[in-house]
């Protein structure tokens, strides 16, 4: 596991929002500002932060779901934003996509096998008459029947929806899997499932995935590195024990302190005063700096970037404790 097969440098996915009327002056929101990292081959990159800060933004560039407005995307030694659609759509099969809701995600007017068989088909990656039985395969692989292909998404329980998603993700044979909060919308019991499977996969068939998700407990229980966004910024990036035992960014030491944890004391918990700026206009300097509790006069005007400061452990605070 050290060769790199994503390569994100300097990402940014700016909406253009129109304010309306003659003449109005158009507004800009940074969901995605400057974002840079790598992922290796048969890793699980944990990507987490609070809802809105660009984390799923970044997902759906990967995939061609959005187009950046700035940065590249090297996948494999190739940037994909320099590529023509039609030569990037060459790509797409190799980063696939396993969405967050398992009931929006599929097609209500389809069958599960219509489902999977779908990708299989627009990429000609078999005889129509070999379809089938890779859908019976696929099927059986995520944990549910073969005899369920005929049946319809909502006869299905939320779990066995999100099972079918996994296997339209797998039936194009990608390299890569982008997986936006997979399991934020299922019972504990049925998460830890999910999870598994998702291991089991990714060993099976040698995946690397971007593991997206708001808990905090899901992340370090699949992902091999771990990334905080905050504000469309990445403000810390380590090794999952690095980063959950010698948390160096005040915002990371919120995050955790958050966290459910049995035996955790109230004290213990860090309380964020103050207001999120806005995405529309972010400060220049520190983003976190309206909210950071070790805040000083310096940080009005520094503007931080991601610094390695041990061995894979970068953070965007000047003020860090190693």
């Amino acid at each position: 596991m050290g060769e790199v097969i994503l390569d994100i440098q300097h990402l940014s996915k700016h909406f253009v929002l129109d304010k309306g009327g003659f003449r109005s002056e158009k507004k800009v929101l940074k969901a995605v500002d400057d974002v840079s990292f790598q992922i290796k081959k048969g890793e699980t990159f944990g990507l987490v932060g609070e809802s809105g800060c660009g984390k799923t933004t970044i997902g759906k560039m990967l995939v061609n779901l959005y187009q950046p407005t700035s940065g590249k995307i090297i996948f494999d030694g190739k940037d994909l934003t320099a590529l023509k659609p039609a030569e990037r759509r060459k790509y797409c099969r190799e980063i696939q996509l396993i969405f967050q809701d398992p009931y929006a995600s599929l097609n209500p007017r389809m069958t599960i096998g219509d489902i999977i068989a779908e990708p299989i088909l627009i990429n000609h990656l078999m005889p129509a008459d070999q379809v089938e039985d890779r859908v019976a395969y696929l099927l059986e692989r995520v944990g549910l029947s073969r005899q369920y292909r005929n049946r319809y998404p909502h006869e299905f329980s939320g779990g066995q929806r999100q099972r079918v998603g996994i296997a339209r993700a797998l039936a194009v044979e990608p390299r890569v899997i982008v997986c936006d909060e997979p399991v934020s919308a299922l019972d504990v019991s049925i998460q830890a499932q999910v999870l598994n499977l998702l291991d089991e996969l990714q060993e099976e068939f040698g995946l690397t995935y971007l593991f997206i998700a708001h808990g905090l407990n899901v992340v370090r229980h699949i992902s091999d590195r771990v990334g905080v966004m905050y504000l469309g910024k990445l403000v810390e990036v380590a090794p999952k024990k690095e980063l959950y035992e010698h948390p160096l960014h005040p915002y990371t030491q919120a995050l955790l302190s958050a966290a459910p944890s049995i035996g955790k004391k109230k004290q213990d918990r860090i309380i964020l005063s103050g207001d999120v700026p806005s995405p529309i206009n972010p400060p220049e300097t520190c983003r976190f700096c309206s909210r950071c509790f070790r805040k000083t006069e310096a940080c009005d005007t520094w503007r931080p970037e991601l610094t390695e400061v041990s061995e894979g452990h970068y953070t965007a605070c000047q003020f860090h404790e190693s």
